[in-house]
């Protein structure tokens, strides 16, 4: 309940500010007021003092007070004269039968004229009379004192009251001030809600968005800078951990990777390791084997040494790459040449098998790169082509050269790939059929190979199988890859 009949911010600020408006307004109506009210009693008392100064002369001259007729004054009604001595007595009062033997030297009037010459009272009553009266007093040059009164009626009091018109105005310029305050602090207090909103919006963790602008003047500004710094830097700790994510995910994936190529080398090695301590073991145990089952073991023995060593420079080569970009030397070079170089060196061995290289790449295609990885995609395709496609014929290219890449296509028009092992033949160790692949002397590292060296340059690479049969690689590559 109470919080259902709490005031909101915009209504308490109307409210403070409403305070001080009336404070402010009521005291300087009252300072007025009191600063208007003493300006009429001076203005009563100049007019009374003027009559004073008139009397003490006409005394100096040696005139009686009683012979002195302060009706002849048209200023007021009725005026009460008295005559005071240095001594307080009063020693003439033209309104008293028997004069009072009261000292009236503490009466106020009668205190500033000996001090200052003149002084007056506003309203006092009269113990003598029993009347109430504006006093004005003045001190001759013999110490004796005049005192006029006139007596403090409704209608004199009227006539020392503040104008009420002045009043009216500050009324009305009060109740401006409070509609103008309304309005300020409404718009203030908007400001102050939705900041007290996006401030518990931050401290709950929530998404800032800068998309509700704040009224355009200077809180408004201060406050949509606010916002927007906010939402750039939250923007920028999700980048943070994004980015630490990815790395972080990068790096288990590097050593999951690495887990995974040092089992699979471990698994890859038992076989040709295994079979040439066998054919060693056998060639020591039979010293009088013949001459033609001799030679056999040996080239059993040498050509499980090349697996090893193609083996063991494919991992190299990988781990090389596993390290990143930096370590990757690049230099201007000539793509084309690259390729004719392999094509040429590849012939010789497709041709034994029965196939042609066509050769499609033709003009300097310039670009920055690593010429040994470059070299290692086309000779890694063709090579794999040789050994598993089933065709007559392996082509390569045309290429395109654009802006800021070069785009390779390489195709053969043998037996293609299942179209379920399509998205894992680039995958470390992957084989097809793993007794023929061993049985050719393949690795399982050179697709990975090839995928890992174009991805270095900036690029990505794709395999499908054609329609007419065989398997075509697309391949992506930067031109100013790093």
């Amino acid at each position: 309940m109470a919080s259902s009949t709490k005031l909101t911010y915009p209504q308490r600020l109307f409210l403070w500010l409403l305070g001080y408006s009336l404070l402010m307004v009521g005291c300087f109506v009252l300072f007025q007021y009191h600063r208007e009210k003493e300006f009429k009693a001076e203005a009563v008392n100049r007019q009374l003092q003027l009559i004073n100064t008139f009397i003490l002369s006409e005394l100096d001259e040696g005139r009686d007070p009683s012979d002195i007729r302060p009706a002849e004054f048209k200023t007021f009604d009725e005026i009460r004269l008295s005559v005071i001595n240095a001594d307080g007595k009063i020693i003439y009062d033209n309104t008293l039968d028997t004069l009072p033997q009261t000292n009236h030297l503490d009466r106020k009037e009668i205190h500033d004229a000996l001090q200052a010459g003149t002084g007056y009272a506003v309203r006092r009553h009269s113990e003598s009379t029993g009347n109430n009266y504006f006093y004005s007093a003045r001190k001759g040059a013999d110490g004796c004192i005049v005192r006029t009164a006139v007596p403090y009626t409704i209608s004199f009091s009227s006539l020392l009251q503040a104008d009420y018109g002045f009043l009216w105005v500050m009324g009305a310029v009060t109740l401006l001030m409070c509609v103008a305050g309304y309005f300020a602090t409404r718009r203030v207090g908007q400001h102050i809600i939705r900041l007290n909103r996006f401030a518990e919006s931050v401290e709950r963790g929530a998404r800032i968005s800068d998309t509700e602008p704040f009224p355009h003047d200077e809180l408004g500004d201060i406050s949509n800078h606010i916002v927007r710094l906010y939402a750039r830097l939250q923007q920028a700790v999700s980048d943070r951990d994004n980015e630490h994510r990815a790395a972080l995910h990068e790096q288990l994936e590097k050593e999951r990777i690495k887990k995974q190529l040092t089992n699979n080398i471990n698994h890859e090695l038992k076989t040709p390791v295994a079979s040439i301590r066998i054919c060693a073991e056998t060639l020591l145990a039979h010293d009088n084997m013949s001459e033609e089952n001799r030679r056999l073991f040996l080239q059993r023995i040498f050509t499980n040494t090349e697996r090893l060593e193609r083996l063991l420079n494919d991992v190299s080569l990988l781990t090389r790459m596993d390290d990143g970009k930096e370590s990757i030397v690049r230099e201007p070079l000539g793509l084309a040449g690259i390729i004719r170089e392999v094509a040429e060196d590849r012939r010789p061995l497709a041709a034994s098998k029965g196939i042609v290289i066509e050769n499609r790449v033709s003009g300097p295609i310039e670009m920055t790169g690593n010429p040994t990885l470059l070299e290692a995609v086309p000779n890694n395709l063709i090579d794999n082509a040789i050994a598993y496609c089933g065709g007559t014929r392996i082509t390569v290219g045309p290429a395109r050269a654009e802006t800021d890449r070069v785009v390779l296509e390489l195709s053969d028009n043998g037996c293609g790939i299942p179209a379920e092992h399509l998205p894992r033949i680039f995958e470390r160790f992957y084989r097809i059929d793993k007794g023929r692949s061993r049985a050719a002397g393949g690795t399982g590292l050179g697709l990975s190979i090839v995928k890992n060296a174009v991805k270095l340059h900036g690029g990505a690479i794709t395999a499908e199988n054609l329609r007419s049969g065989g398997l075509r690689f697309c391949i992506t590559l930067s031109r100013r890859s790093g």
